[in-house]
């Protein structure tokens, strides 16, 4: 029993979103992407009648909609299906409401703004698993009909008994084989679903890939390099410097595009606990164990897995991981079945692993299998001149977070964050602009950070952090300074800082700033 690509692209697909805008896109996804049966409605309260005419194979259910939303519409389409497969892949931008969603009986999410490659794939995935349904619900009427035909013709001749009961055990074997297809690929959406859930509210990056500055350059020219060929990658650098994100543009750029990429932290896995995430484990294999895991090299099949924080890996597994190199095999805990796995692997620390290969700390046969083609990812203190562009990047992010209307960075504050060391890089840099977005009251970023006042060429660890009032003295007196004491007025403090005059003036008497 075969689903081919032909059957995918034929399937009826509804799209149901009240924002036009939304729909059109989709609309042209899909119609690129080959589907030719999409049908759409800007109304969730026709989507129960559509879908009892037309039995859609896959809707996509916007959540958030007016009168009536998806999780309502959700609970009229369970009534239709006979057979209780609820045919939902729901989309939305809170992460709050996808864990819910799947509870309520979807099949998958896609989140708001879409990631183009994100959706085909999902929908791909989603109507390969239906259409075996429906094709397995077919075969369940044929082999019915077959057998009450059968059973007439028993009665008929007893002669033909042998042969009708061959037929039967034929058609029983074919059926459990479909059933058994079908459980695999329930088993992997499902696993495939446990991890979306635990990434859900993970901060996977601090944005693209952000900079024009040598150093990055040489960053993207080794990615182009190595993203189309299979060969292992070792991503070096500081923590913060943007590994994970290098790791997602390899594999967004390699042949392995289509499948999972799949993460590994392995500084924040349990010791105890690594090897059953990494392998997986068979029900009963340890203490706890009440069930059967796919592990993640099983999960990341056809695809790309990255072993973040390599460097904090126990001993005793790394010889496990370097089979999983060196032969693509393994097997799950408390099972003895060796199993094949075609993975790429990205491994990424901030530690000099070849250092630790000297000292035995870390082993040096799978330092020089990880270390085939050495990609360091520069600090932020080695290409400042992408700090504009960074900071640009992340005001505009958390304007849209937050709904503000920050507008403008003046050259004062760039300068000021340019002569800071970043001893945390991008992610520090991420956390100042959150900050900055958060307390700015005007449409000019304010950064009110313990570097921000009269440190502007000093390293932050020679000065003592200073108190909220001490911060908002000194950036008051900046700004008056700008303008040269002018409180009211267009040009003056007080509009700079988003201020009422009398508050601004109230503000100064208790920080004791004088009028200049």
């Amino acid at each position: 029993m075969m689903i081919t690509e032909s059957d995918i692209l034929k399937a009826d697909i509804l799209i149901v979103d009240d924002q036009e805008a939304n729909v059109l896109l989709l609309e042209q996804l899909l119609g690129e992407a080959g589907y030719t049966a999409v049908a759409s409605t800007m109304s969730p309260q026709e989507v129960c009648a559509l879908h009892r005419k037309n039995h859609y194979d896959l809707i996509l259910l916007d959540l958030q909609m007016p009168d009536l939303d998806g999780f309502e519409v959700m609970e009229g389409l369970k009534e239709i299906d006979p057979d209780g497969y609820l045919p939902v892949l729901v989309i939305t931008a809170q992460p709050s409401h996808k864990l819910r969603a799947l509870q309520a009986g979807a099949k998958d999410f896609i989140g708001k703004p879409f990631d183009l490659l994100e959706v085909t794939t999902r929908i791909h995935n989603l109507l390969e698993v239906r259409l075996l349904y429906k094709q397995l619900a077919n075969y369940n009427k044929v082999l019915e009909q077959t057998v009450q035909e059968r059973t007439g013709d028993l009665r008929k001749a007893n002669a033909q008994l042998t042969q009708e009961v061959g037929e039967r055990k034929r058609a029983e074997e074919s059926l459990q084989s479909s059933y058994t297809e079908i459980k695999q690929l329930k088993d992997r959406l499902q696993a495939e679903n446990v991890y979306l859930q635990q990434e859900v509210d993970r901060e996977y990056n601090f944005g693209e890939i952000i900079g024009q500055s040598k150093a990055l350059a040489q960053v993207f020219l080794r990615v182009e390099q190595v993203a189309p060929m299979n060969a292992t990658v070792l991503l070096t650098g500081e923590t913060g410097t943007g590994k994970g994100v290098i790791a997602r543009a390899i594999h967004s750029s390699s042949a392995r595009k289509e499948r999972s990429l799949i993460t590994v932290n392995c500084a924040s896995l349990p010791a105890n606990l690594i090897e059953s995430e990494l392998f997986g484990r068979e029900k009963g294999a340890f203490t706890g164990s009440n069930a059967r895991q796919i592990g993640r090299f099983e999960l990341a099949d056809g695809g790309t897995i990255f072993l973040d924080e390599i460097g904090e890996m126990p001993l005793e597994l790394q010889s496990k991981l370097l089979r999983v190199i060196q032969d693509g095999e393994f097997e799950r805990l408390g099972s003895p079945r060796t199993i094949k796995t075609d993975v790429r692997i990205i491994a990424a620390s901030n530690r000099n692993l070849e250092e630790e290969a000297r000292t035995g700390k870390f082993r040096e046969d799978l330092f020089y299998r990880l270390n085939v083609f050495p990609i360091t990812v520069p600090p932020l203190r080695q290409r400042k001149e992408d700090i504009p562009l960074l900071v640009n990047h992340f005001v505009a992010k958390f304007n849209q977070k937050m709904g503000k209307k920050i507008e403008s960075v003046s050259p004062e504050t760039l300068e000021l964050l340019r002569g800071y060391h970043w001893p945390g890089n991008v992610r520090e840099l991420e956390s100042v602009m959150e900050r900055a977005v958060i307390i700015s009251r005007g449409a000019e970023l304010e950064v009110l950070d313990r570097f921000a006042a009269g440190l502007k060429k000093e390293d932050p660890e020679d000065s003592e952090d200073k108190t909220l009032a001490d911060l908002e003295h000194d950036h008051i007196l900046m700004v008056l300074r700008k303008t040269a004491g002018r409180i009211e007025g267009k040009n003056g403090a007080a509009v700079l800082l988003g201020l009422n005059p009398s508050t601004l003036r109230a503000r100064m008497r208790k920080l004791e700033i004088p009028r200049q």
